[in-house]
């Protein structure tokens, strides 16, 4: 198994890409600690690494976030161990009971407009967050203001909040009239 790593626009944080998928089409998941992990076999076992802050998996890719001032030339190879370990097991990345559906806060009244928010996130903006490692999720849409929660290597990206207000909420705002502005949240 050969698994490549990626910079992402986060210094903090390396994508990995195994060759195979990781969630494949049931989304996304990120955690934010160990105990967060508890229902993924893969998540927890990066958790048992030094450094390892936060862990987000994709599609395809595990992007990892170091703490503090940690080396990733020490880190990179451990990463890189654990995953490698984890898949030649054939252990699951997710557990049977891992399904964690998000609610979101829209108006009634505000579905169709959602409905449009979410098309353009879904085609324009998430294929381009998850080349940087990393995923955008909306999470409600209420008086104009559109909530998203930036996640993987986009959380807590210097860049984060300059692409939310200056490029996504630009695009939305070209697109669906509604929108006045856009916000990140956390989870």
């Amino acid at each position: 198994m050969f698994i490549e790593t990626e910079a992402t626009p986060n210094p903090a944080t390396l994508k990995f890409l195994p060759g195979e998928a990781v969630m494949g089409d049931r989304g996304t998941a990120d955690f934010t600690n160990a105990d967060a992990a508890a229902r993924s076999p893969l998540a927890l076992r990066l958790f048992g690494l030094p450094d390892v802050a936060r862990v987000f998996l994709g599609a395809d890719f595990v992007t990892i976030t170091k703490s503090g001032d940690a080396d990733w030339q020490g880190l990179r190879p451990q990463v890189l161990g654990a995953i490698m370990a984890h898949y030649l097991a054939g252990h699951a990345v997710l557990g049977e009971d891992a399904e964690a559906a998000e609610e979101e806060d829209v108006d009634p009244a505000d579905q169709e407009i959602a409905a449009q928010i979410k098309e353009l996130l879904d085609t324009r903006v998430r294929p381009a967050v998850a080349g940087d490692g990393g995923d955008i999720i909306f999470r409600g849409f209420r008086d104009g203001i559109v909530k998203l929660r930036m996640q993987g290597a986009c959380s807590g990206c210097p860049s984060s909040r300059a692409t939310l207000k200056h490029g996504v909420e630009s695009m939305l705002r070209h697109y669906v009239p509604e929108v006045v502005s856009v916000e990140q949240v956390e989870a």
